[in-house]
């Protein structure tokens, strides 16, 4: 850079000593001696103190703020003397961030956040608190131990029993090995029932299911049984008065092993099987025919599960506002983000259901459809258990598919056809990814199937899969609720070591993604749904486990709680100003926080924005820009809430697009950058009313080193690397005097 006007090293030793010796705020500002070579820096040296341009008697609230390393401010040098003689408030770079003050283990230290305390309060600046809830710089060790599987208890002196099945050799049909279980009640013809139980084998193994009555026989799907232990159903109507449940095995030779078996008729809970997890010592009702020389028995087995099911899907009970697992694609238009009916379409006839439309005439079974997509590519071999509640207003018998993501066929059956009737009715089906459905993760049904219009409704959806091991996840409620108290813990313990000092906090930060990702019309929260796998790796994100709405009522909650009774509590977030999507996030956000605030309960008094901007050298670039950083204070006006400009700096780019580093910029780039400064702080104070005006905070008060992780080796300060004051500060306090 061309800029050579250094501070004078008599008066910044000076300062130093004075900022050592006293407590008040009556310090040398820092200013530039005539530099000999470059005259046009002089007037810089008539600049006052940034903070002396506010007007106190429009804007008496008004905090100037600085962003600042804590490390460096407790040293009392250059970054304090800068930061008391210019600015009235302070933020801390990282200092307040959850994963500098929470250990691996849990425990808290704020031994760093009470000496900023202390010195802030002794030097006359307010603070204000940077960040409560974040997904970036957590302690993720910590967190994600809290929501890891927990180890099964197992009681060593406690077994299972099971019946335990032993077949010599696999032989060449299937009934040359079967097994009877006789029913005391007939089966009633025309009534759907499911049939199923816990099973393993030594080998892995399909049984065919041939009930019958003695005379009449019906043949149905295998039961699918691996080496470890699963679930494994057949659901049919029977078409006789079937009495005899027919289990036939005559190709596998080996040891089978079933437990817990269950009959039962659709929508009813009596269990048709009697001892059905075999802990009773006697076989009455099964038999084999006297000529089958294979022995069965009730056999104890190890103690403990070895399996379990985990439903992939969120919002599976249609209350929520996530759709981000269900899609359609109606009379050829998509796919697309699900719609929820309104209160009462539900299956209990009191909440909500999906509601997907068919037309008239279709050209193809396809035209409409229903997905399921689960956030998961399932492999052959996984073993799956699928339910929902299904009606229509006309009867129908649709079609599966397995699609890789929604529309991406791959297989025309995935879980069978069920029949819907104009009755809520519940639909089940288990069984193991086959070598045609690998790769799916997306359940699609075929909802053009009569040639007339017709209106289906979906409800209480699920998608398990099995999964195994010596440990088992904890549920959805459990790590909801270890999570909550960690948020409290935390919170709790921040304001206890603020005191009250510190009442103005950026509750949550950067909670909006960039996208709408379910087609709602406002942009999604972030989650590891739709971040990249670093971010997802890196990051912890609070949102995915105690929801969308709950994580900042939480928040908010915990810190009016703990906090001192004047809190004012922020949102934060960056990329408001963008002009690539007409200011599209911040309308998102204002839509957040409407329902987040929707409980009447919840209340956030400000939006933080946090303007990590640019000046661009591209004339027509620039005018969106700063069309759009206007359009920003129109929206945020409109909010009614407390304003703050949170994290301003500044970097540049060139006519061609390309960053410029601190070392290139030109006399003429300088001055194009204050400009820029003094029309955003302008804007500012034009468009938001007094009583909405928070205040401003620098981030960078001084270039970034080319060393940095922020914005590394660019012009971002109002003051160099050798606390030379730029043309950005006399824009930024021209910006502020309103000239």
């Amino acid at each position: 850079m061309n800029m050579k006007n250094y501070i004078g090293k008599i008066l910044l030793a000076w300062a130093i000593f004075a900022l050592a010796a006293c407590a008040d705020d009556n310090f040398v500002e820092y200013k530039t001696d005539k530099p000999e070579s470059i005259a046009q820096y002089e007037y810089l040296n008539a600049y006052d103190a940034l903070k002396t341009y506010i007007d106190r008697s429009v804007n008496p609230n008004f905090k100037l703020g600085a962003g600042v390393s804590v490390s460096d401010f407790l040293k009392k040098e250059q970054v304090y003397g800068l930061t008391l003689s210019n600015f009235n408030e302070v933020t801390a770079g990282n200092a307040m961030k959850y994963a500098s003050c929470v250990a691996d283990n849990g425990s808290m230290d704020f031994s760093e956040v009470n000496k900023f305390v202390d010195a802030a309060q002794s030097a006359g600046l307010t603070i204000y608190g940077h960040t409560l809830l974040w997904h970036a710089q957590q302690n993720n060790t910590y967190l994600n131990g809290l929501i890891a599987n927990k180890e099964i208890e197992v009681d060593p002196n406690d077994a299972n029993k099971a019946l335990h099945i032993n077949t010599p050799e696999a032989k060449d049909k299937p009934w040359d090995w079967e097994i009877y279980y006789n029913l005391s009640t007939p089966l009633t013809a025309g009534v759907e029932y499911t049939i199923s139980m816990r099973a393993k084998a030594s080998t892995p193994v399909e049984i065919p299911f041939w009930p019958g009555d003695g005379t009449n026989t019906q043949y149905l799907s295998p039961f699918i049984i691996d080496t470890e232990w699963s679930e494994t159903s057949v659901t049919f109507t029977a078409e006789h008065a079937l009495t005899i449940m027919r289990f036939c095995f005559g190709t596998f030779g080996g040891d089978l092993f079933f437990d817990d078996l269950s009959l039962k008729a659709t929508g009813t809970n009596n269990n048709l099987i009697a001892n059905t997890s075999f802990d009773e010592e006697t076989l009455t009702n099964w038999s084999k025919p006297d000529w089958l020389s294979f022995t069965f028995a009730i056999e104890s087995m190890a103690a403990g599960p070895s399996t379990w099911w985990t439903n992939l899907l969120s919002n599976s009970d249609c209350e929520g506002d996530d759709v981000s697992c269900f899609y359609v694609t109606e009379k050829t238009v998509g796919p697309k983000a699900a719609t929820f009916g309104v209160a009462g379409t539900g299956a209990d006839g009191v909440g909500r259901a999906i509601v997907v439309q068919s037309d008239d005439n279709p050209v193809n079974a396809w035209d409409t459809q229903f997905f399921v997509k689960v956030p998961l590519t399932l492999q052959k071999g996984d073993a799956y258990r699928f339910s929902m509640k299904v009606r229509a207003e006309k009867n129908a018998t649709l079609e599966s598919q397995a699609h890789n993501n929604p529309g991406g066929y791959l297989h025309w059956s995935m879980v069978g056809s069920p029949d819907v009737t104009t009755q809520w009715k519940e639909y089940t089906k288990t069984g193991v990814v086959s070598g045609e459905q690998d790769g799916m993760n997306t359940i699609a049904f075929n909802l053009s199937i009569l040639q007339e219009a017709n209106t289906y409704y979906f409800d209480d959806i699920s998608f398990e899969i099995e999964e195994s091991g010596n440990t088992i996840p904890l549920t959805p409620e459990e790590k909801s609720e270890v999570l909550t108290t960690a948020l409290e813990t935390w919170i709790k313990g921040m304001m206890e070591a603020c005191g009250d000092y510190v009442t103005a906090w950026d509750v949550v930060n950067e909670a909006v993604s960039g996208g709408d990702f379910d087609g709602d019309g406002i942009y999604d929260l972030q989650s590891v749904k739709n971040v990249s796998e670093e971010d997802a790796k890196n990051n912890f994100y609070w949102q995915d486990y105690l929801g969308n709405e709950e994580f900042v009522r939480l928040a908010v909650k915990f810190t009016r709680q703990h906090g001192p009774q004047n809190m004012q509590l922020f949102v934060n977030d960056y990329n408001l100003e963008s002009d690539w999507d007409d200011n599209g996030k911040l309308k998102s956000l204002i839509k957040w926080i409407e329902r987040w605030e929707a409980d009447g309960v919840t209340r956030i008094d400000g939006i933080g924005s946090q303007m990590h901007v640019s000046c661009y050298m591209n004339p027509d670039t620039q005018q969106s820009k700063e069309n759009h950083i206007v359009k920003m204070f129109e929206l945020l006006k409109t909010s009614g809430k407390l304003i703050k400009i949170s994290e301003l700096d500044m970097g540049l780019v060139d006519v061609e697009g390309n960053n410029v580093l601190t070392e290139n910029v030109t006399e003429e780039q300088h001055k194009a950058m204050a400009n820029f400064y003094k029309f955003i702080i302008q804007k500012y104070f034009e468009i938001i009313p007094s009583s909405q005006q928070y205040g401003i905070t620098q981030w960078a008060v001084t270039d970034s080193p080319a060393n940095s992780g922020w914005r590394g080796g660019e012009p971002i300060g109002l003051w160099d690397l050798n606390y030379s004051r730029k043309h950005t500060y006399a824009g930024f306090a021209d910006g502020l005097s309103g000239k």
